[in-house]
């Protein structure tokens, strides 16, 4: 069931829920974001942020990704998460990847255009769709931080220019989210949501999701947000996991049964976000 990121977003854009996009980084979080799909019967994309695919390698994560999808009974994008790098997108491209993400958004708007412009034909020419970035979310995404002096919420008048002008198939929009661990509750701007998704129609992504309150995720959602990104949390169900394990086990040394206990972990988080965003009983076959 491997399928476009596009025909994921389209289907979650005319239905009214959210795709969860979860990061991978090994096999056990692909095997638990599979898992979950699976009990919950949700569309899922899997996908890679550039320091995943340096930790990895692009095609250890591609053919990973594409196991768990060809065995999968729902439908399963992999995306490239918060690409800057053009030869990596390539790569990706290449290496069987259905979905990739251009992040040119610390440029100025005509030069964000001009670079995503490019890669959506690329891509597009090669059937694989494309997501962008516009506005700047604040945080820290592997290699890439975005000081919360220099995070810009997405203006709606330059959403509707850029996506006119680049044929983008989703877009990330910065409104009020952040990656990694937040300090305090984050504070999402509603009504930027309404305006943007009204004057687009097209789907749209919320970046830096983990820690966000489920009321907020869910009205984020009725408001139009299409493509959900998830990486902390999981991580964080690692971490703890493990942790626990250990504690409990420090005689255990198989590494099959410390990293075990940890898919069990991430495979019950990343289903009660699907649950969250509303993706439950949504796949189709």
């Amino acid at each position: 069931m491997l399928v476009s990121g596009s025909d994921l977003m389209k289907h979650a854009h005319e239905n009214g829920y959210a795709v969860g996009a979860f990061n991978v980084n090994n096999m056990e979080i692909v095997q638990a974001i599979i898992e979950a799909a699976e009990q919950t019967q949700s569309p899922v994309i899997m996908q890679a942020s550039q320091g995943g695919l340096k930790y990895a390698g692009v095609e250890y994560i591609a053919e990973m990704a594409k196991v768990a999808a060809r065995n999968a009974s729902v439908p399963v994008a992999i995306h490239l998460d918060h690409g800057t790098d053009f030869v990596q997108i390539m790569q990706c491209i290449r290496n069987g990847f259905t979905s990739v993400m251009i992040d040119a958004s610390k440029h100025e708007l005509d030069k964000n255009i001009e670079i995503t412009k490019n890669i959506v034909e690329i891509a597009h020419a090669v059937g694989v769709s494309a997501e962008a970035e516009l506005g700047k979310i604040g945080g820290t995404e592997d290699d890439i931080t975005v000081d919360e002096r220099e995070a810009t919420f997405t203006d709606p008048d330059e959403a509707e220019r850029f996506v006119k002008e680049t044929g983008v198939d989703f877009l990330a929009i910065a409104v009020g989210t952040a990656h990694g661990p937040y300090k305090g509750e984050p504070k999402l701007d509603f009504d930027r949501i309404k305006v943007i998704k009204e004057r687009l129609n097209i789907p749209l992504v919320l970046h830096g999701s983990s820690g966000v309150p489920e009321d907020s995720i869910r009205k984020a959602v009725s408001l139009g947000i299409n493509k959900i990104n998830i990486d902390t949390d999981i991580r964080m169900a690692f971490n703890r996991a493990v942790r626990k394990f250990v504690e409990e086990n420090p005689d255990v040394y198989d590494p099959r049964k410390i990293v075990g206990a940890a898919r069990k972990e991430m495979t019950q988080v990343i289903a009660e976000k699907m649950k969250m965003f509303g993706s439950e009983g949504k796949a189709w076959k």
